[in-house]
């Protein structure tokens, strides 16, 4: 199975979030699709195929423990290999739940490609999974960014949106990953979304993807998206799109840009660089 190895939201020629993705005539079995996810050990690999509708592509993902509803960077790779296999343009794609496009067009070494989230969706974050939060990371209620309360925001997948008030909390952020899997488990969560607002529309996020089995995403599309999403729903003053930097406390730089649209509840438009990674 040829797997290609693109990293998502870089810096141009350097950073981003590592995914694979594969292009197949038809999808392989599930369980063939999490052993490869597992081989390869990215965050996600994506995997597709011609679907049915002319033109569209089934997709599925898969991270080295578990399936995914919905993963932002490795659709933005998916929509850079597809680029570079059927060349520049907008590619339907058919998810789990949901059906989104990507874009890709090329420019030198890397290509610039954006996706259309699924509907967004968000919710104030429970007491008790609030305090579950903080305790699993050892924050306080003092170091929340009153701006932006605790959340589960939605963009395809849930993400808990925890709002830091300083760039040092967001850089202390640790935690034992099985203490991860277990909570995020029993909340239905994909990913936890920890952000400081550097200014109103530039903010700096890590991302806690154990209930996928890893640490940390350097960059993160979808959680990016439903955090998007959540910022429309609370008023906060965007200016119709932010710039995300995530992956600068893992040495490795990823930039995202999401447009924000007015009509709540409608998709997110993230984009970035991607760039094919060389053994």
């Amino acid at each position: 199975m040829n797997v290609l190895k693109i990293a998502a939201f870089s810096g141009g020629e350097t950073g981003g979030n590592p995914a694979g993705v594969v292009i197949a005539d038809a999808l392989p079995p599930a369980a063939r699709m999490q052993s490869v996810a597992a081989e390869v050990g990215f965050s996600e690999t994506a995997f597709a195929a011609p679907a049915d509708d002319a033109g569209s592509w089934r997709v599925r993902y898969f991270a080295p423990q578990s399936e995914v509803p919905f993963c932002g960077h490795a659709t933005i790779a998916l929509g850079a290999a597809l680029a570079m296999q059927r060349g520049d343009g907008v590619f339907p794609l058919v998810l789990n739940q949901a059906r989104i496009t990507v874009e890709g067009r090329r420019n030198g070494s890397v290509v610039e490609a954006a996706l259309q989230s699924p509907p967004t969706r968000s919710a104030a974050a429970s007491p008790g999974l609030l305090s579950e939060a903080l305790a699993l990371f050892g924050y306080s209620p003092q170091d929340l960014d009153p701006r932006i309360p605790p959340a589960v925001a939605h963009a395809g997948a849930d993400h808990l949106v925890l709002a830091l008030a300083s760039r040092a909390a967001l850089s202390a952020m640790h935690y034992e990953l099985e203490a991860g899997r277990a909570l995020m488990a029993r909340a239905g969560l994909t990913t936890i979304v920890l952000v400081f607002a550097e200014t109103a529309q530039r903010l700096h996020t890590r991302n806690p993807f154990a209930s996928g089995g890893v640490y940390e995403d350097p960059a993160t599309g979808a959680a990016t998206a439903a955090l998007a999403g959540y910022l429309r729903d609370i008023g906060w003053p965007h200016g119709g799109a932010i710039d995300v930097v995530q992956g600068e406390d893992m040495g490795m730089l990823s930039r995202l840009h999401a447009d924000i649209s007015p009509a709540p509840g409608s998709s997110i438009r993230v984009s970035g660089t991607a760039r094919v990674m060389r053994d």
